[in-house]
């Protein structure tokens, strides 16, 4: 009965058989009172442990974003570089970039076809350096290369130097609106959005986009482009966040709906004031105030009055 155990329980603390295959002469074993009969069990072979399951990485603790950037799509070993796309086909006419694996991120943050916007190649092909480079969506980078080219470099020349640079205050961040916790994605979250502080012009001066010093013209116009590139433009007057810079993206709404939200506003002039010991007395009218119209008397007043004078005559 080869594969079966032999196992022997003695009662009143008695110590145990020793297992053995079947088919060789059982062990003597000590003398016991009292004995139970022996059972065959089968024998079961040992049971396979469950896999290993990567513990979940909570939202806090997990790597920081620039190290999504390094997560390529596809971990297989001797696997070369991507195809460019056709939007980076279109875009290196445009700018100088270098194209990433798909961005992965906490939740929903992440994208596909993204790209670090090192600089965009104005027509003269000078460039105008982002700093610090953005890390954009494709389609997001070209429609901002397109929007430095065609609308902005040139307006750049009427404040008296041609375009050299922008400020990049955000682009991808996997974070909430507005740094919300627990708040609807950010567009920055799905690399779809850029925050734009100012420009930089050849002769070094920096023009902030939200500067009341500026010419309202100029930052005017700045607007109407932006607003008619992008889908989302919020500035100064918009929610209280973006006082002191520009955010644009590329947000897919029902209908094409778009949001422009920028005040073009003008320095505050506080007003003249004089001390008093200074101030111009104030000059005596020129007709006299007129007073109040008499009461009406009241008829008993007049009947009274009436009598008393008869009274008088008599």
């Amino acid at each position: 009965m080869k594969g079966f155990v032999l196992i022997a329980a003695l009662l009143g603390g008695t110590q145990l058989a020793v297992a053995q295959e079947a088919g060789q002469p059982p062990a003597k074993t000590a003398k016991a009172v009292h004995s139970m009969p022996l059972r065959l069990v089968p024998s079961r072979p040992p049971r396979a442990r469950p896999p290993l399951l990567p513990a979940a990485i909570p939202e806090q603790f997990s790597p920081p974003q620039e190290a999504y950037a390094s997560f390529p799509e596809s971990a297989g070993v001797g696997a070369g570089p991507a195809k460019p796309s056709d939007c980076q086909l279109w875009l290196a006419k445009l700018a100088v970039f270098r194209s990433l694996p798909v961005l992965v991120g906490a939740g929903e943050c992440g994208a596909v076809d993204a790209v670090v916007l090192d600089s965009v190649i104005l027509p003269d092909q000078a460039k105008v350096a982002i700093t610090p480079p953005a890390t954009l969506r494709c389609t997001m980078a070209e429609e901002v290369a397109i929007w430095l080219r065609d609308d902005v470099a040139p307006t750049a020349l009427k404040l008296g130097a041609p375009l050299r640079g922008l400020d990049n205050f955000d682009s991808y961040e996997c974070r909430g609106r507005n740094r919300v916790r627990g708040a609807t994605l950010s567009e920055h979250g799905r690399a779809n959005a850029l925050d734009v502080r100012a420009l930089k012009l050849a002769n070094g001066l920096v023009i902030g986009l939200t500067d009341v010093n500026v010419a309202r013209s100029w930052r005017e116009g700045l607007r109407a482009s932006a607003c008619a590139r992008f889908s989302t433009v919020l500035g100064p007057g918009s929610d209280g966040n973006h006082e002191e810079h520009i955010h644009v993206d590329l947000a897919e709404r029902r209908g094409g709906y778009r949001m422009c939200e920028w005040d073009v506003r003008e320095p505050i002039r506080q007003a003249e004031q004089t001390a008093p010991e200074t101030k111009a007395p104030v000059a005596a009218p020129s007709e006299p105030v007129p007073l109040p119209r008499p009461r009406p008397m009241a008829a008993n007043d007049l009947l009274s009055r009436s009598k008393k004078m008869r009274s008088q005559i008599r």
